[in-house]
């Protein structure tokens, strides 16, 4: 295993080529695998990135879990999540990275995007298996991203956020149809305030109590409430977070674990071997073994 980093590659580093863009790149994806070959191994992305298969098998993996790649289906990250692909055969579809601030000038609410469910941050939450007949309302809107981004038309980047915020709202339409239960929207809100507090606080806090009171509810409510949107605790969802961190941390050959154990606030090696061996099946030192 190497002893680097994961790579972390920002929009200008993947340009396809073309002058750099800062804030956008739309590209078929056959064109994106040809002009980064090396981007098939574990990487990170400073940006949101997209990826739309119309064709292909494999597998993609995202945060240590395992997707198979299927026609129909959409991929979508936020900006420090690790992911690589495996395909086999010829994959064709389409990719866009987008800054984290190419929609500020546009939107009055910075965090409007974030509303969205597949960017949450939670792997399984960003695979999207779009329904036959959204799949060409898709299609469509990534092919006017690509005339557009290929274009020189007056208010262009204007455009392609127009674009890009009808294709998340046609697909977050799509993938709530297909919901059993419609949730109010007060309820959505506070479940994004509690992930937003744990991804600001999950080093220090591992304690439902600490984010309830943070929330102003009460422990109880607040786990009976993570339960019934996402059918685990808030416990669960504290401890996922940490555990995710604990593996992308243990990448990196050059950070020793009791390190690690002291960065996610365990009180010592020991006990963090001990949560990690309990959750992930393993412990930290075979788990850097499986990964090399």
């Amino acid at each position: 295993m190497s002893k680097a980093h994961i790579p972390t590659y920002d929009i200008c580093s993947l340009s396809m080529g073309k002058p750099a863009a800062e804030d956008v790149l739309v590209a078929r994806f056959t064109d994106y695998l040809a002009a980064h070959q090396d981007i098939h191994f574990p990487h990170r992305h400073s940006f949101y990135h997209l990826a739309c298969f119309t064709k292909g098998n494999g597998s993609h993996t995202i945060d240590f879990e395992r997707f198979p790649v299927k026609a129909g289906q959409l991929y979508f990250m936020i900006p420090g999540q690790v992911h690589s692909w495996f395909f086999e055969g010829k994959t064709e579809g389409y990719v866009v990275n987008v800054s984290a601030s190419f929609f500020n000038s546009f939107l009055q609410d910075a965090e409007y995007v974030e509303r969205f469910p597949f960017f949450s941050g939670v792997s399984t939450e960003g695979v999207v298996q779009l329904p036959k007949q959204a799949v060409a309302v898709v299609a469509e809107l990534f092919e006017k991203m690509l005339r557009e981004i290929d274009g020189e038309e007056a208010y262009g980047h204007d455009m392609l956020r127009l674009l890009l915020m009808e294709m998340f709202i046609q697909v977050g339409r799509a993938t709530r149809r297909g919901s059993a239960k419609q949730e109010a929207p007060h309820n959505y809100v506070l479940l994004r305030n509690f992930r937003k507090l744990v991804e600001q606080h999950y080093m220090q806090l591992h304690l439902p109590k600490d984010y309830a009171a943070l929330l102003y509810v009460t422990p109880n409510y607040l786990n009976a409430f993570c339960r019934h949107m996402l059918g685990k605790s808030a416990g669960e969802i504290i401890r996922d977070r940490v555990l995710l961190e604990a593996k992308r941390l243990l990448i990196n050959a050059d950070i020793s674990i009791s390190t690690i154990a002291y960065q996610l606030s365990f009180a010592d090696n020991s006990y963090f071997t001990k949560f990690f061996k309990k959750y992930a099946g393993i412990t930290p030192e075979e788990f850097r073994k499986n990964i090399s």
